[in-house]
Formats: C-alpha cells, sequence, structure tokens
C-alpha cells in the first residue's frame, strides 16, 4: 500500500502543477488509492461527511462571520483611532498605530487578509495622507496583519487543531504571547526605522483625549475579554465562544454603533458562506486523503525516517522552518497545513515535541508566508490599497520579515513562550 500511496501522491502533485484545483486533486488522490487498493469507494465519501461534522470546526465560519460584521460594523475606525491616539506621538508614530490596531484587531478578526483588507485600508489611507511613502505604509500593514491568525481567536488554529487533534483552546492561549512579541519586533524595528527617516509624529493629544478614543472604542475593546475570560472561566468552548462573540459583534453594529443595517447581512452571510465553503472544501478532501495516508502508512513509515536521518528535535525544528518557509512562498497557507500535518505532525510527536509549541511555530510559519512573494496573498491585498505594483510590494517587504523571523526563532529555541499560558491557565 505504502508503494501505491507513493505513486498516487506524485500523481496528485502533477496535478495540482496542471493547475487542478486543490480540493479536487485531494479528492481524486483518495479515490485512486482505495480504487487501487481494492477498498469500496463509499469510504471517502464517508470519510469527507466525517471530517463535517466536526463541532469545533463549527468555529471557522463563525469566526469568518464576526470578522465580516466587525469590518462593516464601524470598529475598525474606532480602533485605529484609539491606537493613534496612544502612539501616535511616537516618532513614526502612524506606524506604531497601525501594528497596535492590528493587535486588538487580532483578537477579533483571526485572519491576516481581513486585518489588511479591515483596518488595513484605514491605516494605509491615513499614513499616505501624513506623506509616508506607500510601499513603507503597505509593507507595515502587510507585516502587522500576520499578528491576525497568532493572538486568537485564529481561523488557521482551529483548521491546525482539528486537523492535528490538539486542544484549540490551547492553541489559542499558545498564541498570545508569540503574538506580542511579533507586534514588539515591529514596533522596535519601526523605532529605528523612524529615527533614520525621521519620521513624523503627531503632538500628544493628552490623556482626555485617549480617554474619548477608548471609549468610543469601549465595546469593540471588549470583544476578547468576552472570548478568554469566558473560555479561561469555563462558561464556554472556543466554538460557543466564537457564536457569542458572533452576536456580539451584531449588536454592535446594528445597536451600539448603528454603522451596520440590516440590508447589509444578506452580503455578510453570502461572504462568509463563500468563505467557508473554499475552506469546508479543502479540510474535508484533505480528511480523506489524509485517512488514505494514515493505513498506507505513509506517516508511519515517514516519521521514522526523518527521526532517523536528523537526529534531534531541535535540527528537526529547524528543518521544519525551512521546509515551511519556502513551502509558503508558493502555496496558500491552509492548502501547505492540509497537505503536511499528516507527515510532519506525527515525526514531531516521536521527537517528545510540545504539540502547542509545534502548532505555532507551523502557524507562524504559513503566516509569514503570505507575506513573501510570489503567492503572497496578503502581499496582493495591501499591494492592491496602497496602489502599488506587486513587484514593489515585495521589495518594500523584506526588511520586515526579519523582526517576525526573530520571533519564530525565539518561539523555536525556548518552548515557555507558548507552552507557558495554557500550562498556567488550562493545565495543558
Amino acid at each position: 500500500m505504502t508503494a501505491t500511496m507513493g505513486w498516487i501522491i506524485l500523481g496528485w502533485v502533477g496535478a495540482m502543477l496542471a493547475g487542478v484545483p486543490l480540493f479536487a486533486s485531494m479528492g481524486l488522490a483518495s479515490f485512486a488509492f482505495v480504487w487501487f487498493a481494492g477498498i469500496p469507494a463509499g469510504i471517502v465519501p464517508q470519510k469527507v461527511a466525517q471530517a463535517a461534522n466536526s463541532f469545533p470546526l463549527l468555529a471557522a465560519p463563525l469566526f469568518i462571520l464576526m470578522g465580516n460584521i466587525m469590518n462593516s460594523g464601524g470598529v475598525t475606525d474606532r480602533i485605529f483611532a484609539f491606537a493613534t491616539a496612544c502612539v501616535g506621538w511616537l516618532r513614526g508614530g502612524l506606524c506604531h498605530a497601525n501594528i497596535l490596531a492590528s493587535v486588538i484587531f487580532a483578537g477579533m478578526s483571526g485572519s491576516a487578509v481581513a486585518d489588511a483588507g479591515g483596518v488595513g485600508t484605514l491605516e494605509i489611507k491615513a499614513m499616505k495622507d501624513e506623506g509616508y511613502d506607500p510601499e513603507t505604509a503597505a509593507a507595515i500593514t502587510a507585516a502587522s496583519a500576520t499578528i491576525g491568525p497568532i493572538i486568537p481567536p485564529s481561523l488557521p488554529m482551529v483548521i491546525y487543531g482539528v486537523s492535528a487533534d490538539v486542544s484549540i483552546g490551547g492553541l489559542f492561549l499558545a498564541g498570545i504571547i508569540p503574538g506580542l512579541l511579533m507586534a514588539l519586533a515591529l514596533m522596535l524595528m519601526v523605532t529605528e526605522v523612524a529615527r533614520r527617516r525621521n519620521m513624523p509624529r503627531h503632538p500628544f493629544p493628552g490623556l482626555g483625549e485617549v480617554w474619548v478614543a477608548y471609549k468610543r472604542a469601549h465595546w469593540a475593546l471588549m470583544t476578547p475579554v468576552i472570548l478568554f475570560g469566558g473560555m479561561i472561566a469555563g462558561w464556554f468552548t472556543p466554538t460557543e465562544a466564537a457564536g457569542v462573540a458572533t452576536v456580539y459583534a451584531l449588536i454592535l453594529g446594528l445597536f451600539v454603533y448603528g454603522d451596520l443595517n440590516l440590508k447589509d447581512l444578506p452580503k455578510l452571510v453570502e461572504d462568509t458562506v463563500e468563505t467557508t465553503g473554499v475552506v469546508l472544501a479543502l479540510v474535508m478532501t484533505a480528511a480523506a486523503l489524509g485517512w488514505c495516508l494514515s493505513i498506507s502508512r505513509i506517516p508511519q513509515t515517514v516519521g521514522p525516517m526523518i527521526v532517523e536521518w536528523v537526529g534531534n528535535p531541535l535540527m528537526f525544528l529547524l528543518a521544519v522552518n525551512i521546509l515551511l518557509l519556502i513551502v509558503g512562498c508558493f502555496m496558500e497557507a491552509l492548502a501547505a497545513m492540509l497537505i503536511l500535518i499528516p507527515i510532519l505532525v506525527p515525526a514531531a510527536a516521536q521527537f517528545g515535541i510540545d504539540p502547542l509549541q509545534f502548532g505555532l511555530i507551523f502557524v507562524l510559519n504559513l503566516m509569514i508566508g503570505t507575506i513573501t512573494p510570489p503567492v503572497g496573498v496578503v502581499l496582493f491585498v495591501t499591494a492592491r490599497i496602497a496602489n502599488i505594483s506587486f513587484e514593489s510590494m515585495s521589495r518594500a517587504i523584506i526588511p520586515w520579515l526579519m523582526p517576525l523571523i526573530a520571533v519564530l526563532i525565539a518561539i523555536t529555541l525556548w518552548p515557555p513562550l507558548t507552552t507557558f499560558l495554557p500550562s498556567l491557565l488550562m493545565g495543558k
């Protein structure tokens, strides 16, 4: 079976390179395997249906809907105004505000693309109006958008948790410290760049103005508090938290801020269904292919080979980082995750690597991939918003990769950065 699956995997990769959609190529590979193995073909749709019948996976469309509501419900402008009031007086103030706003919005959207396309639109316009060159505005916006899926809630973490059978609540808590470190690293770099380029700064508005900006954003800022407070207190699971947060976002948009109309809801639901459909098609067919990989003993064969070849956990993590950074340059993050989890996660377990640490390493690598050419989806979004070429965007982002890679190295070398909070609050 292992040899048969090996040939099918080669055919699957060839189909992807030929332009066959990923979900279709995974489904065809699954059917090919069961046909060659003499297994009834009905097992494939059965595994596909089982993958969709997942309570944790229900969090995905709910978080997507919440992010869409937040983007349309008057939340983003209040968040950016509050961030500007807090740090706009620093040299390069709007750059710092850009990063701080991404940290706040990360506790609501869970998506790098949602961050870049939502609050990023305001950030880039404000920075260009103040005289920042569009390349710098777009690059900082793209780099800070990667914080979105690291500080929970996080759509990639939900998919990782479901696919790798890892606690989603544990992953959420594990992402808080790395996400804050990413923001700190980016702000330190802004401080140095702002000093060299003599970037503009706002006068300090006074504590009164900061308080006014906070009051305007107060109810939006309570979203992460409700999410984490409820999960830590044991009031609801991550999936239930997604439902509560979605209802809360609706209340904010419709009644508190009044920037969302009932007539906007069908379009928001339509966008959510469209995005969810793409995600679920990939997850469900990946589950079927993962089952085929499992019974063909590919992970059980490849895992020991990796362990024997690499030799120790640190070298394995180094190899994984290099692999995922390269893969992220050429493949969409969710697709790469679904393809590589069945192979790399069992090998990490054999090395005794903490599953939460490995999950954060996995997700952070692929989020960095969203801002690396030639397939960085966040680069395309921010280049379009800033009205610059993709080539200019690709050159501008290179220096801003360094702080993010520094954080990646830190969580690779020091596991407590990812395991401390889950151990403290959940005993994970």
